[in-house]
Formats: structure tokens, sequence, C-alpha cells
């Protein structure tokens, strides 16, 4: 064992610690082992995981170094947590422990030193020798493995102190190196980008600029007075900034601190290398642009106090700014109450100001804690939990708006400075408060503030009540019209004082509006101050007196005053049949609207009006609205409101027009009849019987009407913004490059664009709006070429731009992995250009074929030379193609024949056909028609040149003699006399290495560029067909031609990467996939089918190009090795929706930002040589910081920031969750990834045990995590919505000045990140009177074909949202959908939103239907909740009209006109039943017929518009049509029709509207995880049963028994008659019953049927209980089903009991037309609910069961016999009762206190179960019927996978080769 000691050779353990991990590879990767070491109970990590990691270093190599090392750890764990007492503690000791006897006994042989003490003393010394000194002492240190050195050196000391015992007995030597390890190890500490220790200094990016001048600013802290306690610190870590001293001042976080030292030094301060007073005042006036307007708002003045002195000030606006962003690090959840944060740091901000002029001393700590809570002490969590989880009322508890609304008043300062914890806005915690002897107080809440979201759908009205006034107001004057036969211009002409009723509408509905004002915000007014109280009292008496005085002034009542008035104003008498008192309070009643009116007309006058302090203003502003800090000013200017106005005029026109003669007038003669039948012969007991008029049956015609009326503005709106975003979608140049071909044309163009808009130039403006854009065309230079001539000077400079071009192209096409190895060589430009060739080099795929047709375009000409070359130079690509295949020729000639003889005869004969061009003498001296026999002889030659095989030298001596052959014998027509001479004098064979000099040089030394340039030329030479396939990947030339024609679109000019705007990206991370495992690629589904198999089959060109560039032959091949099954891993990964591509994507930002500041940065000549200096460089130049490389990665780090919020990340690294070895692989193959998540820690405080949480940031170092930053929170960070709180915890992790946030389930490309400098610059753009603060981008749907936009690749200003509440609203339940409130957020603070189509990431989409409508369900359930947040509320009041009508009809408004749709379906069924039960429609049809007239035509227009989602899909083909051309999209949207898109649309259509109204009414919100991976499995029926029961079944079978109930009662002529007038419901019927079966995979194969039916029949059949989840039991699910109804007030109950009363219509009129009844016999039914009998009545129960049957059976024979019953009555029967038992079961269900304290739950229980029973069988039954015929499952295969079978993809092979996989 001695000979294991080291002599002078460093140990290998040694060097296996200083070994830096790669960080180019793309697959690294690890096992779970990984963690092994980390699985340590979080109050363990600190002390425990150190020792642990140095031990599994160097478990290989000493074993009992590292026995010691976790010996160590036990007895460390032992002494922090001696009694076990923290969660997992024990666990994680015992099994250490059993690990520490294993290995003392198996590692006590390989120990070197005779004791363990002389063991570690030993490896210590050499570890700091070889190790610590070593790394120290090299020129080019990487700071990475120093850092590690320092820290594995502490802790292997720590372990040899423990060993020893005393530290007097240490040997000198190891305690100056323990004191020398110590102090490096507290300089070289973890960063994030900025190393800020004095060891970082010598890093490339702290020596940029911009960094130095930040550094430099921050380190300022000249006159500023230190407390005493921070001199020891300022001692000891020598320079400090004002960062730290406000630290000392008022006691942040350390982590705070260093992480604001950072954000500081490369945020906006970062964009102004010179830190003058303006970059100091751009920054600070943004930052505190919020909280000066909260002052002004306020009244008070801002507590910003700036010095005299130029130095002082400048350090003054620091200290502010540097202090606002340290509380807003500090702030937690507070993050989302901006105004609460204004005032923090208003008073705070006074404090400095006090401590700078030494008058004021601090006092902070303890006393502001309950502002963003503790434990006890926790206020924003206790208000929280009165939400119960989302299912308490809104009103019950106070969220994140109604805390922060409280700042918006001067009331919030009477809280104080510390705040005041016995406040008004601390009542949630008043008498929680314990271990304190003041006397105890009833916890109370801080109430609401301004808004009150009560459940009520009149929240439509109250948000939009100008909108419906208006439609009230104009269905009133086209009915007024219609009624008396007026056309338009009688209006002017005729007596209208019917029409002038609609101001006294008007009136009303202005009151029901004040009365919803007051009922709705009950109680949340008694927040209001005294103004607003008297204004909403004001309002309502106001709108009470005018809706009685216009009524009265409209019956002209007081005609004394009347005549008056006329005498006064005699003009008023020329108004015809209106009294003159009425036109006056009309006018009266105006005045207001007038003034609405200019305001709207002048918008600037508006936003002066609302953001004045006058108190006039004030006044006017009182009345009209009340005042709110958000909402003000945010009108458009008055272009854009001119733009707007028409669009809504016009779509207005329309609809009226369409109303008025389409739908209304029509109807009035048919309603005049029917109010004139008399003598009606009711069929039933009418209630009303001598009502006159028939007010029933108007009501049941004209009720579907209105509801149409109220609708079709959705459909109106559809077609004009489809139109109108055609017309933009043109002018912006969206589809001009749609194909290949059209890239072709526009080729020679697209590197000037690129020069225009991807290089940096002085210009920075846009080029702004032209018809045609003009860029300058290749063409024009390469016409200066010709076969003979030199350059033009310029050339050199030219080829410099293209080379940009070209270098980005091929990154790009790189990294489309799509491609084939010939398909990438045909798209490729050359790497680096020859010099020599003298032209530029198109990519092949360009010159594909045009060398053959050159050649016999050659060989048949017989013309002049002249004519020959302007043929060939007809086609620019073909005569670039002969140039250069010429001058290749030369060049190969050159480098491969060396004989001086052979080298002069190859020149000579160059310059023969050299000057034969010249002289256009080439057809004389030249026969053309050997040219095919040539070239095939060059082509032969270029293979064996690219094959390069020596033993093939002899063979390309003979293809040089034959080629020189066919030039001098068949080609010269003059032989030239020098070639011959030198051909004999030799005495050899000419090309013969016979000699001792060779003539020929083969195989070449090849090069990269030459072994480049012979396959290109073999390319050109060979490749005869035509390449306009080129790529064949579908996705691939999708990419390439959207990237193309955006460079054509309109977008700002990129500025240099130094000078952009810097911007981090964010993606919240729960728990999805991370990247697929081997057991995932390979697990079958039911039918045998892996995922790998199923992505074979879908993508076999992709997995042909896969096994190619893994060379690979086949999936067993690659299976075989661990390298290539990772990089199956990650090729199945990129495929789905998981986090790696996620990240893949993301990281192109770096990647591009590397290359563009490449091309920025470098000089012409390393240009020149090409662009992997950055993708592979050295590894010098990796260690250098002054290589080239290292300042790219700098300037690169400074600008982009990706941050992935893995919420449980911590958690998932304990339980040792493979996806936490996953994320960790993520940082390792991205060294620049960041991965922020919650930590929780079990901490002993005061002897007692509690949980704390934080917030923490690792990057990976040395292929673990590194902790970074570690900032403590006040509690659990989730207290509201999950998804807003896990992005608000990380935000303060992210830098810059924009921040894109970005799904987990998204992509990017990196041809779209070249263009993110550009997006950035809309930020500088004008874009109106409010400049960008959110830029959209479109989304491409990678899973699908149809793009949707909702706002998560959105960029954010992110200093404007993280000073006004955040990128998202986070209240639980109303703000579930928190993409769009940060929209209306935005908006409502003056922001402004823009779109942008120029830039475009991917998305990836649910695929099969039930995931679909799990995300219709949740985004239907976020709408509702919408439509009763204050934010609509707020949009709705403070937009003007036309864009309040845009506001609605995008957001809640198409959820209500689906509604609509739906509800137009019930409401013309119940009318006709009314009409057919009752006997009017009887009577109707009798009068119609005596008269000539059938009023029933008017009703068909009902049903024209049902089917909205079909017209909905108008956009889509628009945009179809704009970028890939009309008539392609036109055959789409046929295929589309083909395979029932509009079934789909109608089925989801019910999703929306049942959980749109449902959250409305109930409530019960939430977030619904929809799963993202690959859909290849068959849906169970009892699944599908659970999900659409009672969304779609129960409604389509109400609807169906109202059919089948007026097909059977009511009057039509025939069956054409009834289908006209209800085919579209019937359809909407067959799609809610049958959709979810006929779009489910192998919904009609027999042997899933009968699977299917026992699964259900089993389920439905299970009892339920405590733990029994939904989808193993009926009764679990039920009460699931209905937990809604448990959770909502009284008016949700009363509704729905209301509603479900519309089931004993069926009761009430089908008895009166049974048979029996015609009789005169009452028929009563009773129905009766018995209770279970207990088991001691089993007989008893049985005879009773006996009975009853035997009675039925008797009555129903007596009925038979006696009471003319019939088998028509027993179906009319069930028809009646059946819809009444569910009437009456809904309403139990709804009072289930009482029928549980009746004890009839039970019975009820069992009435539901069988009616669930029921529905299944009816829904079953057809299903089954059609999986007996096999072409059903043909056609539905089909019907499923259109796309596929388009593609050449059969399904049926994929299931046939899944079950063969199976068998064998």
């Amino acid at each position: 064992m001695a000979g294991r000691e080291s002599g002078g050779a460093q140990p290998q353990a040694l060097s296996a610690l200083m070994r830096r991990p790669s960080r180019s590879a793309a697959t690294t990767t690890f096992s779970t082992e990984v963690f092994d070491n980390e699985v340590v109970p979080p109050s363990l990590v600190s002390a425990v995981r150190p020792s642990l990691l140095v031990a599994n270093e160097v478990q290989n190599e000493r074993p009992r170094v590292a026995y010691l090392c976790r010996r160590y750890a036990f007895e460390k764990a032992d002494r922090v947590d001696p009694d076990s007492k923290g969660r997992g503690v024990r666990q994680f000791k015992t099994s250490l422990h059993q690990r520490l006897e294993r290995d003392n006994i198996s590692s006590l042989p390989y120990r070197v030193k005779q004791t363990d003490l002389r063991e570690i003393e030993s490896f210590y010394k050499q570890y700091y020798e070889h190790c610590v000194r070593a790394l120290d002492k090299a020129e080019q240190a990487d700071r990475a493995q120093l850092s590690k050195a320092y820290e594995t050196a502490g802790i292997l000391f720590e372990v040899f102190i423990n060993g020893s015992g005393k530290v007097e007995e240490v040997a000198p030597e190891i305690i100056a190196a323990a004191r020398d390890v110590q102090a490096k190890k507290e300089i070289y500490a973890p960063f994030n980008i900025l190393p800020l220790d004095s060891a970082g200094a010598s890093q490339a990016i702290m020596q940029l600029e911009e960094v130095k001048v930040a550094v430099a600013a921050l380190g300022n802290t000249d006159g500023l007075k230190w407390p005493s306690l921070s001199e020891q610190q300022r001692a000891e870590a020598g320079e400090l900034d004002v960062l730290d001293w406000l630290q000392a001042m008022f006691g942040f976080q350390a982590c705070i601190i260093n992480l604001n030292n950072e954000v500081n030094r490369q945020d906006s301060l970062s964009d102004y290398w010179n830190l003058d007073d303006r970059a100091v005042d751009a920054i600070m006036n943004k930052l505190f642009k919020n909280y000066k307007t909260w002052c002004k708002f306020l009244g008070r003045k801002h507590s910003l106090w700036l010095p005299q002195g130029q130095q002082e000030v400048q350090q003054r606006k620091i200290l502010y700014m540097g202090l606002y962003l340290l509380i807003w690090g500090e702030a937690a959840n507070i993050r989302f109450m901006p105004e609460c944060l204004c005032y923090i740091f208003h008073n705070m901000a006074y404090e400095l100001h006090g401590l700078l002029a030494g008058n004021v001393s601090i006092v902070t700590g303890e006393n502001i804690k309950p502002s963003y809570g503790g434990d006890d002490e926790s206020f924003l969590r206790k208000e929280a939990m009165k939400s119960e989880n989302g299912k308490a009322a809104h009103t019950a508890w106070s969220n994140y708006d109604d805390l922060n609304e409280y700042f918006w008043s001067t009331e919030c300062f009477s809280l104080g400075w510390p705040m005041r914890d016995d406040g008004d806005f601390f009542k949630s915690m008043h008498g929680l408060k314990q271990g304190r002897q003041e006397p105890q107080r009833k916890a109370g809440s801080i109430g609401k503030s301004n808004f009150n979201e009560t459940r009520s759908f009149w929240h439509i009205f109250r948000s939009f009540d100008r909108l419906w006034t208006f439609y009230i107001l104009a269905l009133q004057a086209m009915i007024i019209l219609a009624w008396k036969d007026n056309s338009l211009l009688d209006i002017f002409r005729k007596d209208v004082y019917s029409l002038s009723s609609v101001f006294i509408t008007a009136a009303f509905l202005r009151f029901l509006q004040s009365m919803l004002d007051l009922i709705l915000n009950f109680p949340g007014y008694h927040r209001w101050t005294f103004t607003d109280v008297m204004r909403n009292i004001l309002k309502l008496v106001v709108s009470l007196a005018w809706s009685l005085i216009l009524p009265l002034c409209y019956v002209a009542s007081f005609q004394v005053a009347h005549q008056k008035i006329q005498d006064l104003l005699p003009f008023l008498s020329k108004v015809k049949g209106i009294p003159s008192l009425y036109i006056i309070a009309v006018a009266i009643y105006l005045l207001p609207n007038l003034l609405a009116a200019a305001l709207f007309i002048f918008p600037m006058l508006r936003r002066w009006i609302e953001n004045s302090d006058w108190h006039i203003t004030r006044l006017l502003m009182w009345w009209s609205q009340p005042r709110v800090y958000v909402g003000r000013g945010m009108h458009e200017s008055q272009f854009a409101l001119i733009r707007y106005t028409i669009f809504w005029v016009l779509l207005l026109c329309s609809k009226f027009a369409f109303s008025y003669f389409v739908e209304i007038k029509p109807l009035m003669e048919q309603t005049k009849e029917i109010m004139n039948i008399h003598r009606i012969r009711y069929t039933w007991h009418e209630f009303f019987p001598e009502a006159q008029n028939n007010y029933g049956a108007v009501t049941s015609l004209w009720a579907p009407i209105i509801l149409v009326y109220f609708m079709d503005t959705q459909i109106w709106y559809a077609i004009f913004s489809t139109l109108c975003g055609g017309f933009l979608g043109a002018f912006d140049r969206l589809g001009e490059i749609r194909t290949l071909g059209m890239l072709r044309s526009r080729f020679q163009s697209l590197p000037g664009a690129f020069n225009t808009y991807l290089v940096p130039s002085d210009k920075t403006k846009k080029m702004g709006f032209s018809f045609s854009k003009r860029f300058e065309e290749v063409s024009s230079w390469v016409t200066k070429l010709n076969l003979v001539s030199d350059l033009a000077i310029s050339f050199d400079n030219c080829l410099l731009k293209k080379l940009r071009l070209k270098q980005a192209i091929e990154v790009t096409l790189q990294n489309l992995l799509s491609y084939g190895m010939k398909e990438m060589d045909l798209m490729l430009v050359p790497y680096s250009s020859e010099p020599s060739l003298k032209l530029i080099q198109w990519p092949p795929f360009m010159l594909a074929s045009k060398i053959p047709i050159a050649l016999d375009i050659a060989a048949q000409f017989r013309s002049k030379d002249s004519d020959l070359w302007r043929r060939i130079c007809a086609d620019e690509y073909m005569k670039c193609a002969v140039i250069e295949c010429y001058e290749s020729f030369k060049l190969i000639l050159k480098a491969l024949i060396v004989g001086e003889t052979e080298k002069r005869i190859i020149g000579i004969i160059i310059k023969e056909v050299e000057n034969s061009m010249a002289k256009n003498t080439f057809l004389t001296n030249f026969r053309v028609a050997p040219l095919p026999t040539l070239c095939n002889k060059f082509v032969n030659l270029v293979e064996f040149l690219k094959d390069a095989d020596p033993s093939k030298q002899n063979l390309v001596v003979l293809l040089l003699q034959d080629m020189l052959e066919v030039v001098t014998r068949d080609m010269m027509v003059n032989e030239i006399r020098e070639v011959a001479e030198l051909g004999n004098s030799t005495g050899r064979q000419l090309f013969d290495n016979t000699d001792a000099k060779p003539a020929i040089l083969f195989p070449r030394a090849t090069t990269a560029q030459w072994e480049e340039q012979i396959r290109r030329l073999y390319l050109l030479l060979t490749v005869k067909e035509s390449a306009i396939d080129v790529p064949t990947n579908l996705e691939a030339r999708r990419r390439i031609s959207f990237f193309t024609n955006s460079l054509f679109m309109d977008m700002p000019r990129a500025p240099p990467v130094r000078k952009m705007l810097s911007f981090s990206v964010m993606s919240p991370y729960y728990s999805e996939e991370t990247l697929y495992s081997r057991s995932d690629l390979e697990m079958e589904n039911e039918d045998g089918i892996s995922t790998l198999f199923y992505l074979q089959k879908i993508h076999p060109d992709e997995w042909n190009n896969f096994l190619e560039r893994i060379n690979c032959k086949n999936e067993v091949e690659v299976l075989e090795n661990e390298d290539t099954v990772l990089q199956l891993r990650y090729w199945v990964s990129l495929r789905g929706q998981t986090l790696s591509r996620t990240v893949r994507g993301m990281m192109y930002y770096r990647r591009a930002l590397m290359l563009q500041a490449f091309l920025d940065m470098a000089k012409e000549k390393v240009i020149l040589e090409g662009y992997k200096s950055v993708t592979v460089p050295l590894e010098e130049e990796k260690k250098s910081q002054r290589s080239l490389y290292a300042q790219l990665e700098a300037v690169a780090d400074m600008k982009f920031t990706y941050v992935t919020t893995c919420q449980i990340y911590g958690n998932q690294k304990q339980g040792g969750d493979r996806r936490a070895t996953d994320i960790l692989n993520l940082m390792v193959n991205n060294p620049s990834l960041r991965v922020a998540y919650i930590d929780e820690v079990e901490e002993s405080v005061g002897g007692k045990t509690e949980k704390v949480y934080y917030s923490v940031l690792v990057k990976a170092v040395d292929n673990l995590d590194q902790e970074i930053y570690r900032i403590k929170l006040p509690g659990t960070a989730k207290i509201g919505e999950g998804k807003p709180e896990n992005q608000n915890h990380a935000i303060i992790f992210t830098r810059g000045e924009a921040l894109q946030t970005i799904d987990m389930n998204q992509d990017n490309y990196l041809e779209e990140a070249l263009k993110m400098r550009n997006l950035l610059e809309e930020f500088n753009e004008d874009h109106g009177v409010r400049p960008p603060t959110i830029l959209g981008v479109r989304e491409n749907i990678f899973t699908g074909r149809v793009r949707f936009h909702y706002g998560h690749p959105d960029v954010f200003d992110r200093i404007f949202h993280i000073t006004r509440g955040g990128i998202s609203k986070a209240s639980r339940g109303i703000n579930l959908s928190e993409d769009i409130f940060a929209g209306f957020n935005s908006t409502l603070r003056r922001g402004n939103i823009t779109h942008h189509e120029y830039v475009q990431v991917g998305k990836g989409r649910d695929v099969g239907l039930n995931q679909i409508s799990l995300f219709e369900a949740k985004v239907a359930c976020g709408n509702g909740e919408q439509t009763l947040s204050r934010d609509i509320y707020r949009l709705g009041h403070r937009f003007d009209f036309f864009r309040m009508m845009s506001c609605y009809f995008t957001t809640t408004g198409f959820y209500v006109s689906s509604t609509i749709v739906v509800l137009t379906v019930y409401v013309f069924l119940y009318g006709k039943l009314y009409l057919s039960l009752s006997g009017l429609e009887t009577a109707i049809m009798k009068s119609a017929r005596s008269k000539g007239s059938d009023p029933l035509k008017a009703a068909i227009a009902s049903q024209s518009v049902v089917q909205i989602g079909v017209l909905m899909a108008l956009p889509m083909v628009m945009e179809m049509g704009l970028e890939r051309g009309f008539r392609t999209a036109v055959g789409d949207m046929i295929i589309m029709y083909l395979q029932l898109a509009p079934l789909f649309f109608t089925f989801s259509l019910g999703t929306k509207i049942h959980y749109f109204g449902r959250t409305i009414l109930h409530g019960g919100a939430k977030y619904r995880a929809t799963g993202r991976g690959f859909v290849v499995r068959h849906e169970k029926f009892a699944e599908n049963y659970r999900m659409y029961s009672r969304s779609h079944f129960v409604k389509a079978l109400e609807i169906l028994t109202l059919l089948i109930v007026y097909r059977n009662y009511g009057i039509n002529a025939d069956p054409t008659s009834y289908m006209l007038l209800s085919g579209s419901i019937w359809f909407l019927v067959v799609s809610w019953l049958f959709a979810p079966f006929l779009f489910n995979p192998s919904g009609f194969e027999w042997q899933k049927i009968v699977e299917d039916l026992e699964d259900w029949t089993k389920w439905i059949s299970s009892r339920g209980g405590i733990g029994v989840p939904a989808n193993k039991s009926w009764e679990s699910w039920w009460e699931e089903e209905e937990e809604h109804l448990q959770h909502t007030g009284f008016i949700g109950r009363l509704c729905e009991i209301v509603l479900s009363m519309r089931f004993l219509l069926y009761q009430y009129g089908i008895v009166y037309h049974l048979h029996v009844s015609n009789s005169g016999t009452s028929l009563l039914i009773i129905s009766m609910g018995g209770k279970k009998f207990s088991a001691d009545f089993q007989l008893v129960f049985r005879l009773l069961k006996l009975f009853l049957f035997v009675g039925s059976v008797v009555t129903l024979v007596l009925m038979f016999t006696f009471l003319n019953l019939t088998v028509g009555d027993i179906s009319a029967s069930l028809l009646a009762f059946l819809p009444t038992g569910w009437a009456l079961l809904q309403i139990a269900q709804t009072c289930r206190p009482l029928a549980e304290g009746l004890g009839m739950w039970g019975s009820i229980r069992a009435l539901a179960r069988g009616y669930d029973y029921l529905m299944g069988v009816i829904i079953f039954a057809p299903v089954a019927v059609l999986a007996w015929f096999p072409f059903v499952t043909d056609f539905q295969t089909r019907l499923l996978f259109n796309q596929a079978f388009s593609r050449g993809l059969q399904i049926q092979r994929i299931l046939a080769g899944g079950k063969k996989q199976k068998q064998k």
C-alpha cells in the first residue's frame, strides 16, 4: 500500500477534482445518483452537504478519505440536531450510519497511511500543493476551478481538525495553508453573472465599460456616515457601496443587497456608458413615475429630496433608486400591491432624507413586519385563507386589489410609520395575536375597496351599460318604425312622437344602472368616502327623477304649460306630434351627453381633464365617474380614434340594416295577425284565458329574434375584423413569401433586406410604409463579373456584408434538426469563401440542375458566342453556376497538378480558352458538342477527390489523360503546337507519377474548406432534378419562408448588441415533463404503441435524418449505445411539450446574441475566417478572459438572462424525483440557465420548530447546482393563484429593461432570436400617445395548424410593470386567467399594448378532445371571473364608446354571445313547446291558412346563426389566406369541413357556455391540468361520460326531448319543413352527444366498446367513500360534480331552482294530450321515495316490492281496458315525468342541507344514479350499434388522421405495427 503514495506525480484523484466539465456538449446527462448525497433534510443541508460532496468526489481514488468526510458529516449532523427533531433527520442519520459501517470495513485496506489522522493530513497537503497552489499560480486560472478547490480544501481542513481534536498540535504549514484557503474562499464567492469580488476584476464581463461605470457610480460613498456596527464589516470586506450603506441603515437581507448590486450594475445603467445626469434621470423618471403620480393623486409632496451639489445629486438619486429596489426585493407578495410599496417607499425615503441630514434615527424591523406577514402576524395569509381555497364568495374576503386600493385614499396615512398594526388595514389580525397581554378583539376584515365581485349576470350589463343601453334603444326604435311601417326618411317627415319614447327607456336604464351600482357593491360601500356615498345617492335620485319626469312630460299632462312654452319657443311647434315640454325635458336630460360627445371627439381634452387637479375638472369627473387611481388618461390619439370609429360605424350600420330588414320588419305583419286572433280553444288549463292580443304567442315568436339581435354583432365583428385584419396584413406584407418558389424569386433581394434590418447601421428609424420595398440586389455586383475580368475594388466590402447573411443563415439552417445531410449541403452557403473564386456563391439549391441545362444549351448551340452567353445570362443563377464551376475547375486542377510540364500545358489551354471568350471566338476555335463528355469525366474526378482513396491514384491519372485528350482532340478545332511539343518532350506519360518528382498530388491533404468545396462542386454538377422541394420537411420550409418573409416586413432597425436593450426570459414550471426517459419512450399503450414508435411513423423523414446524423441504421443500433440513447431521448423530447424543448429554444437568444456580437465586434479578417471561432472555440480561448470568445460571452450575459421558476425543485431533489436530475442536466448543458425555486426549511426558533420559506436561485457549477442567492420569505409564497405567485417570487432574479414570459411548453427558433434586437427597439418607437409597455408576438402552434395568441410570449417593459404590480395578478379565483389581467392592468395604468407579426415563437397546445375541452373549460371559467372583475368594469366605463365595444367583443362578449346562441335554441324550442301544447299553434295556423300567410316562416331566421363557432373560423381563413395563399386556405377550409370541423366548433360551444355560466352563477373556477403528452390512446366511455355528462349530455338530451315533443304535438306540414326549421338544432344535439366518441381514437372498435361497457358498469355501480377518487366511483364523481352547489350563495341557489322549474312544463302540457285524459278522467301520478330498510326488514322489503310489481301490472291492465290508455300514452308519460323527476332531483341537490335534514339524501343519490345509468344507456346504445359496422371504424380513422393521410401515413399501419411488436 505504500506504493499508492504519490511521489512527484499528481494523483488521479486530484486531477479529477480539477477537471472542468464540458460546456459545449448539448447532451450531457447524469443518473439519479447525482442526488444521492443531496437528499439531505432541509435543516441539515448547509451543515452536511459540502462534506458529502467532497466525499463523493474522492470516493474512487481515496475511499478512506471519503469515509472520513462522511463520518464528519454524520457527527456534524448529530451536533446540529441531536434529538432528530427535524423532518427526515432520523432517517438520514440512520441511512448514513449504515453506510459508514459498510465503508469502514471496505475502505480500510485502501488507507495509505497508518492512521486516519495521517491519511487526511497527507491528502490535505497533496491537495493544497497540487490543486490549490497550482491553480493559483497558473496564468489563466479558471475561476470555477479555483472556487471549487478552495471550498474542497476548507472541508478537508475541517475534517482534519475534527480528527486531531487540538489545533495547537497541527503543523504550522498546515495552519498557514488553512488561513490562506480561508482568506481566498471568502474572495471567490458564488456569483450570478457579475463576479463582484476582488478576484473577479479580471473577468471579461467586468472589463466592459458600462459595467465599470456602474460599479464606480454605486461605489461612490463619499459623505455617507456609516454606523459604528458596520465599521468592522467595512474593514473585512474592503470597498462597500451605497447599497451596503442602505443595508447598514435599514437592515435589508444580505442576499437582497448582493442581488441588487448585480442587477443595478447590469440593468438600465448599462445602456449609458457615460453615467451623466441624463442617464440617471432617464432611469429615475421611469422608476418613480408611478410613485410621483400616486403622490400627486393623493395631494402629497413626494419624498425625493435632492441636495444642491452636482456630485451629491447623482449619489442621492442612486440612493433613492437603490432603496426602492431593495424594498421591492424584500416585498414578497406585496409586489402585487404597487401603491402599498409606494407608501412604504414614501416613508422610508423620508427617513433616508432625514438620515442624510443627520436628524432622524432609523426605526426598522418587527414593527413593519405585519405589512407582509410572518406566521403569527401573517396579514396577507390570514386574509387569503378566508377565500377557502377559492370556494368562498369574493365578498367574504379582501383580495390583492382590495388591499392595494386602500392606499388610493389619504386614509392610508393614518397607519403612520412604522405601520400601526391596530389600524383598520390590519383588521383581519385583530384578536389573533398570541402571547400578548392586550385585550382580545374580534377578528374582522378590511372590507372591499371601491368594487365588490358579487356573483351575478347583472355584471354583464353593469360593466357595459352603454353598449346594452345603445342596443336596447336601437331595438326599440326599429320596432316602432317597423310597427308603423315607416321608412328611415319618415323620421324627419312624419309624426315621430312614439319614436321619442326611447329617451324614457334610456332614463329607466340609467336608473337600473344606479341601482346595480348600489346593490352589487353591497357591502363594499362602507369603505366609500362621504363624497362617494353622496355621488351614488344623488345619481340614484336623479335617475329616478328623470324616470318619472320624462314619462309625465311624454303624455303631455300639463296642457297649460305646454301652450305657454309653445308661445315662448314657436320653433318647437315645427316638431310634429311631440309636446314642447317633452322636447325641453329631453334637451335638459341630454346636456351631460353633449359634454361626453365633446370629450369623445377630442380625446386629448379627456386626458387632460382626467389628470387635472383643478377643482372644477374634479367636480365634472366626480359626477361622471368615481375618482380612482387607475383608468385615467388612457384614451387614444385623434387618428386612432377616427380609425376605429369608422370601423365600428360601418359595422353597426351593417348590423342594424340586417336586423331591421331581415329580422324585425318581416315579423311585424305576422305579429299583428297573431294579436288579432280571437276565440282560441286552449288544449290545457290556461292561467290567463281572458288575456288579449295573445302576448304569449308573440313572446314565443319574438324572443329568439331579440336574442339573435343581441348576439349577431359578434358575427359581424368576426366578419369585419377578418376583412380589416386581412387588409392590414396585406399592407404589412404578411405572406409575401409563402413558398420556396417565392423565396427563389426574391432571393437576390434577401441580402439587402437582411443588411437593412439585422445588420446595425447609423440609421435607426423604421423604413416606413411603401407599396414596394426595394433592397439592393446581389445581382448588381455579380453582373460586374465575367469569366476573365478581375473583381471591382469594392467587392471585398460587399463580400463582408454578405458574409453576415451567409454565416447567420448557415447557423440557422444547422439548427433545423429536420434536415438530412444532403439537404443540408444543398441549403448551406460555403462556410469560408475562397477569395480566388471572385464571385458570390449562392446556396446549391438555387443552382440545382443549372449546369446540366447549360451543357445541353451549349452542346446544341450553333450561333455566335455573344448569343450563347446572352442566353446563359438570361438566368442569373445559371450564369453564377457556370462561372463558379469554371473557376472551381481551375482551382482543382491547380491544386491537383504539381508537375511543371503538366502545369504549363494546362495553363496554355486555359489561356487559349479565355482569349477566345474575350474575343468572342470560342465557338469558332472550339467544338462544344463534346462538352457533356468532358463534364462526365470531371464528375468522376470530383468523386475520386471526395473519396480521397489513395488506391485510386492510377484511375485519377487515367481520368486526367482522358480529359486532356477530349479537350485537345475533340474540342479544339486547331491544334496548339506548344501543347503537342510539351506532351512529347517529357519522355514519360503525362500526369503519371513515375519520376522522383510527382506530377499530381493525390490524395491531397484535406481541410474542412477543401472538403466543403468538393462537396459543393459535386452537387452543382450532379443534381439534375430541380431542388424546388428542398427541404422536404414541412416545418423547415415553414420556418424558412416565414423568416425570409419577415425581412420584408416593417420592423425597427437593429442596434449593435452593446447598445440594445437588455432583457430576461422567465418560464414558470411545476412538475411537467422535462426530458423523456428511456422507459417513457418504450412504454406501450393498450394498443401496443410506444411513444417512440408513434413518432417514427408520424415524422418518418425526421427519424431517417436523425439516424443519418448519428450514423445508425435502425432503432436497434440506437438503443445499444448510451450516448445514442441520450440523443434519442433528446430527439423525442424536442418533439413533445417538454421543458427541455423550451430551454433549448430560449437559449437560442444567447447563441444569436453571441453570433451578432461576433459580427459587430470581430475584425474583418476574423469574420472572413468564419463564425466557428465562436460556436466551436478552442479550450485556450475559453480560459482566456481577453479572447474574443470571452468578450462575446460577456456581452451575451450582459444582455440576456433566462430564469426558469421550478417552484418545487427543492422538494423534487429531496424526494429523488427524476425531474430534478433532468433540470440539473439542463443547467449543466446550458451554463447561463438559472433555476429559481421555493425552498421549505424547518428551523428551530426559540426551541420550536418552524417551517421557513426561501426564494433560491441556483446555477450549475461542476455538474452540481450551486446556490447563488437565498432570500428569506415572510411566509409561504403561494397564497393566491399558483402560476402568478410562482412568477412573482422569481421576478427579482430577472434583469434588464424587458421581460419575456414564456410557458414551459413553448419553443423558439434561432432565426427568430436574431430579430430580438429589432423587437426590443419597439419600446423606443412611436406608437401613439403612449410608448409600448407590452409587445405581443405571434405564436406558431407546433402541435396543430391553428395559431392562437393569448399573452404568454409577450415582452413586458420590466421597469414599468415591477412598479405597477408585476406581470400578472394573483388573487385567488378572480385572477384565474392571470395573463389577460396583465394586459388589463397595463392598459388601466396608461400602458400601451402593441402586436407584431414579424416575430414568432412556438407553442404547444392540447391535441386530444378531452385535453382541449379541459383547456376550454379553464379559459371559460377565467372569462366568467373576468366578467365579475373590477378591471372589466373600469375598462367598460373608462374607454370611449367604440373602444369599449372592441373590449367587450374580444373578452367577455364572445362568451356572452356564445351563451346567447345556446339560450336562443332553448327559448325557441320552449316557445314552440308552449304554442303546440297550449293549442295556440293550432289557432294561429288555422288563421294563417285562411289569410294565406305562414307566420312560422319568420321564425326560421332565428335558427340561421346558431352555429356561431363555424363563422368564428373566418379570421383563421383570412390568416391562412394571407400566409399560405387563398387557394390553399379554401382547400384547407374544405378539408376542415370534411373533417367535421363544424361538429367540433359546436361541441366546444357547449363547453364554453357551461363553464362560463356556472362560474358566474356559482363560482368554482380553478386551474385544470390538461396533460401535455402525446395523445395516442383511446379514452374510456366512463371517462367521457364523467367529463361531458353535465356540460353536454344533459343539455343535449333535454333539447332532444324538446324536439321530439314538438314533432309529436306541433303542427308541421311535412318533414321537410320540420327539418328546415330544426335542422341546425338536430346538428347541435348530435354534436353534443356523439362528438366525444367520434373524435376518440378507436371509438367505434367493437373490442373497445365491450371493454368500455364493462368499465362503465363497474364505475357506476361502485360506492364512494373517503379517499376514493372520482374515476373509481360514481358516488365520488357525483359529489365532486355537484360541489359548486354547496358553496354557492342564496342568489345562485334561487336561480338554480327557478331554472329547474322549466322541466315541469313537460308534465303540465303532455298530460292534457294523453288519450286517457281526453276521456275526462283525471290521472294522478304520485312519485314516492322510500327510505332504506335495514337488514332486519329484508323479508318485508321483498314482499313490498312484489306487491308493488303486481299492483303496477294490474293497474296498467285496468287502465288499458277502461280508461283508453295506449302505448303512446306510456311514451308520452315518460316524456312528461322523466324531466319532472330530473327537476325534483336538481332542486333537491340545490337544497341539500334540507334534504339531509329530512333523511332523504340516500334516496336522492339513488335517484341520481338511476338517471345517470339511463343517460349512459341512451348514449352508449347508438355507439355500440355503429361499432357493429367495420366501415364506421375506417371512416373515423380517416377522419381523425386526415393530416397523416395527406403525408402518406396510414394509421392502420401504426396500429398493426404496434400490435406486431407486442406479439413479438
